[in-house]
Protein backbone atom coordinates (compact mmCIF):
# COMPACT_ATOMS: atom_id res chain seq x y z
CA UNK A 1 0.00 0.00 0.00
CA UNK A 2 1.69 3.46 -0.56
CA UNK A 3 2.06 5.46 2.29
CA UNK A 4 0.37 9.10 1.92
CA UNK A 5 2.40 12.31 2.78
CA UNK A 6 1.33 13.22 6.16
CA UNK A 7 0.32 16.83 4.79
CA UNK A 8 -2.14 15.82 2.63
CA UNK A 9 -3.40 13.13 4.75
CA UNK A 10 -4.41 16.00 7.13
CA UNK A 11 -6.78 17.91 4.78
CA UNK A 12 -9.70 18.66 5.67
CA UNK A 13 -11.92 19.35 2.60
CA UNK A 14 -14.68 21.62 4.72
CA UNK A 15 -11.69 23.88 4.91
CA UNK A 16 -9.06 24.42 2.96
CA UNK A 17 -6.73 27.14 2.56
CA UNK A 18 -6.27 28.70 -0.62
CA UNK A 19 -3.12 27.60 -1.82
CA UNK A 20 -3.94 23.62 -0.36
CA UNK A 21 -7.36 24.05 -2.67
CA UNK A 22 -5.40 25.14 -5.77
CA UNK A 23 -3.51 22.07 -5.49
CA UNK A 24 -6.14 19.70 -4.65
CA UNK A 25 -7.83 21.36 -7.67
CA UNK A 26 -5.21 21.42 -9.80
CA UNK A 27 -4.29 17.50 -9.17
CA UNK A 28 -7.95 16.41 -10.16
CA UNK A 29 -8.94 18.53 -12.90
CA UNK A 30 -7.47 18.69 -16.42
CA UNK A 31 -6.30 22.42 -16.37
CA UNK A 32 -4.53 24.02 -13.11
CA UNK A 33 -6.39 26.28 -10.86
CA UNK A 34 -4.07 28.91 -9.22
CA UNK A 35 -4.78 30.68 -5.92
CA UNK A 36 -5.79 34.07 -7.79
CA UNK A 37 -8.04 32.18 -9.56
CA UNK A 38 -9.66 31.06 -6.58
CA UNK A 39 -9.13 34.97 -5.58
CA UNK A 40 -11.43 35.73 -8.41
CA UNK A 41 -14.26 33.53 -7.47
CA UNK A 42 -14.18 34.61 -3.77
CA UNK A 43 -14.50 38.19 -5.23
CA UNK A 44 -17.39 36.89 -7.30
CA UNK A 45 -19.33 35.88 -4.63
CA UNK A 46 -17.76 32.34 -3.99
CA UNK A 47 -18.38 31.02 -0.83
CA UNK A 48 -16.05 30.99 1.55
CA UNK A 49 -15.52 29.99 5.86
CA UNK A 50 -15.26 32.79 8.14
CA UNK A 51 -11.84 32.45 8.50
CA UNK A 52 -10.95 32.69 5.10
CA UNK A 53 -10.93 28.86 4.38
CA UNK A 54 -12.85 26.98 1.55
CA UNK A 55 -15.22 23.91 1.67
CA UNK A 56 -14.09 22.25 -1.00
CA UNK A 57 -18.32 20.59 -1.76
CA UNK A 58 -19.73 24.72 -0.92
CA UNK A 59 -17.21 25.77 -3.55
CA UNK A 60 -18.16 23.06 -6.41
CA UNK A 61 -21.49 23.49 -5.93
CA UNK A 62 -21.01 27.20 -6.76
CA UNK A 63 -19.07 26.46 -9.53
CA UNK A 64 -21.77 24.07 -11.04
CA UNK A 65 -24.44 27.01 -10.57
CA UNK A 66 -21.65 29.47 -11.84
CA UNK A 67 -21.76 27.49 -15.30
CA UNK A 68 -25.14 26.64 -15.40
CA UNK A 69 -26.04 30.45 -15.40
CA UNK A 70 -23.52 30.55 -18.33
CA UNK A 71 -21.08 32.96 -16.48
Amino acid sequence: MKQENSKTASLNPAALSTPDTARVLSRVGSSPVTEAMLRADLDAGAPANADGTINLVHYTAWLVKETARGD
